[in-house]
This record gives structure tokens, C-alpha cells and sequence, in this order.
């Protein structure tokens, strides 16, 4: 059983803030979850495929300009034409414009910043990769805990 796993790493820039003392909004990061489960869509099926809806969004940590953020998702459930996602934000360096303002930290252990999941789908004349989708039509929440997004 093959699981499709996503992952994005990029650091957050002055021009993403959205709110004073350098602060991001959620939606940035939401965005970040937009592009891992396009990728996670071409990895399985070989189509961008649409977005239907995030079922769970949780907001956990702030993000300030100057941060690393790493967004991961995987495929959990597949159906006919929908993917079933889950997706988790982590800040790997900090920012610390409170010691000079291009100081920052790689954090030993990432913070949490967000959880969401979420459902894709590919109408079925879009996918191209059915031996992929066959070989994960097994997963189910219990078992994809690859990334420990549950």
C-alpha cells in the first residue's frame, strides 16, 4: 500500500504580512495547504483536480515575516473521483527581530502552526494514474499515519 505524501518548505517574507509586528494572516497558510494537495492530486491521479472543501481548519501558533514554514498533507482516503487529505503547517526557524532585525533560530523541535483536511476531486475522465489510486484505495484514517496528521 503506497501513500502520496506532499511537502513544502519556504520562508515567509515581509511582503506576506498582513497585520502589524510582522504577523501572517491564516489564509497564507491555508494557501501553502492549496499548493500540497495540488501536487498530492498529480501525484496520484495526474491532474490538478479542484478542491471541494476543508472540513477542519485549527489555527494553532502565530507566523511572523522571517519564519520557515513547512506544509505537509497526505491522501488518507480515496473514493471515485474524491481524496481525502490532511494536511499540517510546522515553523522550522524563527524569527527574532528582538536580537537584531536578520536574527533567527532553526528550532529543534517545529512548532505546530496548523492542521486542516480537506476533500479533492478528479472527475473521472481526468485520471490518469489508476495503478496509482489502485494501490491506495486500502488507506484509511487508522492506518495513514505517516505524518501523524489525525
Amino acid at each position: 500500500m503506497e501513500k502520496i505524501t506532499s511537502m513544502i518548505r519556504l520562508r515567509i517574507s515581509h511582503k506576506d504580512t498582513h497585520y502589524g509586528g510582522g504577523l501572517v494572516d491564516g489564509a497564507h497558510v491555508v494557501h501553502l495547504f492549496g499548493d500540497v494537495a495540488t501536487e498530492l492530486l498529480i501525484k496520484s491521479d495526474g491532474d490538478e483536480g479542484l478542491l471541494l472543501k476543508y472540513t477542519e481548519i485549527q489555527f494553532l501558533a502565530p507566523v511572523y515575516a522571517g519564519d520557515f514554514v513547512e506544509a505537509f498533507g497526505e491522501i488518507y482516503e480515496v473514493g471515485n473521483t474524491s481524496r481525502k487529505m490532511r494536511f499540517e503547517a510546522r515553523k522550522v526557524i524563527a524569527a527574532r527581530p528582538d536580537i537584531n532585525p536578520s536574527a533567527a533560530d532553526f528550532l529543534d523541535e517545529p512548532i505546530v502552526i496548523c492542521k486542516a483536511k480537506g476533500i479533492c476531486v478528479i472527475p473521472k475522465e481526468l485520471q490518469r494514474n489508476k495503478n496509482v489510486i489502485s494501490s491506495i484505495t486500502d488507506i484509511s484514517p487508522s492506518t495513514a499515519d505517516n505524518l501523524n496528521l489525525s
